[in-house]
């Protein structure tokens, strides 16, 4: 006689029990949403089968209820036995299978066996054939395998396979299994659903055994990591061992069941019974899980954006966050709803058509949401930045979920849609570095070459020397002629904080320029008509002439700074002019006078 070792499970087949618990919402949602939906032959109907063995879910189900009821000659209706016809050995067979299963098998837990008349079909097998568990007995696997065939009646029906069978029927069992040995005799005698009432009795004391284990596993271990790691005492680190202990406590205790009932041989009836509640216990963690990251991520991100002083982002957060939490709810409550056996496809097509409908109605709403997050990750602006939006120039007082606001130049409040907001071209003042000094000025056509030499070269000597002006770009070209002026154009960066200090260095440069205008015996021209009357005086012709001198000496010497200056030239002209100039209430209040 062959004899069957107690001992660990196999590995393959608690490896597939914790995937089930594990992946189990995503082998839901597929279940639920991506089914292939049952062909139907519209010219001939195939009728029910009594026994409702039309798909392999079917099959197994009425195989375990069969056995639950000690109904061995209705059980035997699910095996392929066409090669016997003896009914004593067809119950036999039955028997010694549902001892293999109590000792050494397992079956899929219901919602991951195919409900469909053809089978699983991505399951690498035969398109008729469906593998729904194993049994493990004298060292080896056997896969327990349905196959569909016809019925008396022609009719397709699924059976468990005759290949299966027949290396069942070769193994014999000679020792009770753990379970029955260690209870009293009174508990084996009184059944309960076709199984020692002792043996529910244990099983859910298994149930409080295992999460007290998994308890004690994982608390000591979460109790260990920030002994032995400085990071898990530290956020993020330590929020997510937080928001991982629980579930991975129901997740440890699953395993730790599926591990003793098999070991302890508690009979297959109450593991298919249990596996339903193991399934919604996997889910259940999962949505802890994901509830609880969502609680943490919302309070890590709510921080980090009062610290980065975007208070403003702290709605945008809380509102994602119950977003997520109503989609963990509803993702919840359907997966579990679809591992009862409801049939959730309607309520989901309702939903669906509700969505969009809603989608349509709070377009605008959803329109400016986006916006919102855009504007929070983006971050174009920020609360206090001095901008341009459209045609709207202020500063950003508040960027709500729906709005942004800005309070203008004229001191009104303009409120923004942030859905127009992110998608207007925004300018941003608060964040360059540099502010422009551009001026064009014209000069009278009077102006000598020479004189306009004069002022070229007086002109850069200030920018040049000029302490608040940056000297690359800093240039001062004579542009042209206007139709009542020559024109010469400057343009520079200026070296300040605010606009106010800009306009203050502006201010002086231009006075400055203004000096040297009135030192070259020029002047500026006005775009209009200069009629001239014998009282007035004219250019200074004395001012000219120096400049006029002053020009032909630097020609003699070789130091005309036309068409610029040379390096050695700029560098002594360097922060050499006063600033804030001489006789300023701000010269006498600088630290460095």
């Amino acid at each position: 006689m062959h004899k069957l070792n107690f001992r660990i499970p196999h590995f393959r087949s608690l490896l597939l029990l914790l995937l089930v618990c594990l992946f189990l919402p995503f082998n839901a949602e597929a279940q639920i949403l991506g089914a292939p939906a049952e062909k139907e032959d519209k010219e001939e109907k195939i009728p029910e089968d009594p026994l409702g063995r039309r798909s392999p879910r079917g099959t197994v189900t009425g195989f375990i209820d069969a056995m639950a009821g000690q109904n061995y000659s209705r059980a035997a209706r699910y095996l392929e036995l066409s090669s016997i016809s003896n009914q004593e050995k067809r119950e036999e067979i039955v028997q010694v299978l549902l001892r293999l299963l109590d000792q050494g098998g397992d079956i899929l837990p219901y919602s991951l066996i195919s409900k469909n008349p053809e089978g699983r079909t991505d399951d690498n097998l035969d398109q008729d054939t469906d593998r729904i568990g194993s049994i493990s007995a004298d060292g080896e696997v056997i896969d327990i395998l349905l196959v569909q065939t016809r019925d008396e009646n022609a009719n397709p029906v699924w059976l468990f396979s005759e290949e299966s069978l027949s290396q069942i029927a070769s193994l014999t069992l000679d020792r009770r299994a753990l379970v029955n040995r260690i209870m009293p005799e009174f508990l084996q005698n009184r059944i309960w659903g076709g199984v020692p009432a002792g043996q529910w009795i244990i099983a859910v004391l298994l149930i409080f055994l295992s999460y007290a284990l998994a308890w004690s596993l994982i608390s000591f271990i979460t109790f260990l990591l920030p002994r032995l790691l400085k990071a898990a005492k530290e956020d993020p680190v330590s929020g997510i061992i937080g928001a991982l202990k629980l579930p991975l406590m129901l997740y440890a205790a699953v395993w730790i069941f599926v591990i003793f009932s098999r070991n302890l041989g508690l009979s297959i009836i109450i593991r298919q019974k249990f596996s339903v509640l193991i399934i919604i216990i996997g889910i259940a963690a999962l949505l802890i899980l994901l509830w609880r990251l969502s609680d943490f991520l919302g309070k890590y991100s709510q921080q980090k954006m009062i610290l980065r002083g975007n208070p403003s982002g702290v709605s945008i957060v809380l509102f994602l966050q119950r977003a997520v939490k109503i989609a963990i709810v509803i993702f919840g409550v359907i997966a579990i709803l679809g591992i009862l056996g409801i049939n959730v496809t309607a309520g989901l097509a309702a939903l669906g058509i509700g969505g969009i409908a809603l989608a349509l109605g709070a377009q605008k709403t959803i329109e400016n949401f986006v916006g919102s997050v855009t504007l929070i990750a983006d971050r174009p602006i920020r609360v206090g930045d001095f901008c341009r939006v459209g045609e709207i120039l202020g500063t950003v007082e508040k960027i709500g979920v729906r709005s942004t606001r800005i309070r203008t130049l004229d001191r009104t409040l303009v409120t923004i849609p942030n859905g127009a907001f992110s998608s207007d071209t925004i300018e941003n003042y608060a964040h360059r570095d540099k502010f422009r000094f551009h001026s064009i000025i014209n000069f009278r056509y009077e102006t000598s070459p020479d004189q306009l030499r004069f002022l070229l070269a007086e002109l850069r000597k200030v920018l040049y020397a000029h302490p608040k002006v940056f000297e690359d770009p800093a240039r001062i070209r004579f542009i042209g002629f206007g139709s009542s002026s020559l024109d010469i154009e400057i343009f520079a960066y200026l070296n300040a904080l605010d606009y106010n200090e800009f306009l203050e260095i502006k201010e002086d440069l231009m006075l400055l320029m203004m000096d040297v205008v009135e030192r070259s015996g020029t002047d500026f021209a006005f775009p209009s008509q200069t009629l001239y009357f014998a009282k007035d005086e004219g250019l200074s012709k004395e001012k000219g002439e120096i400049a006029e001198n002053q020009v032909k000496k630097w020609r003699e010497k070789g130091e005309m700074p036309i068409p610029k200056y040379s390096e050695e030239q700029i560098e002594s002209l360097r922060s050499s002019l006063d600033y804030p100039p001489k006789g300023s209430v701000a010269r006498k209040e600088s630290p460095e006078n």
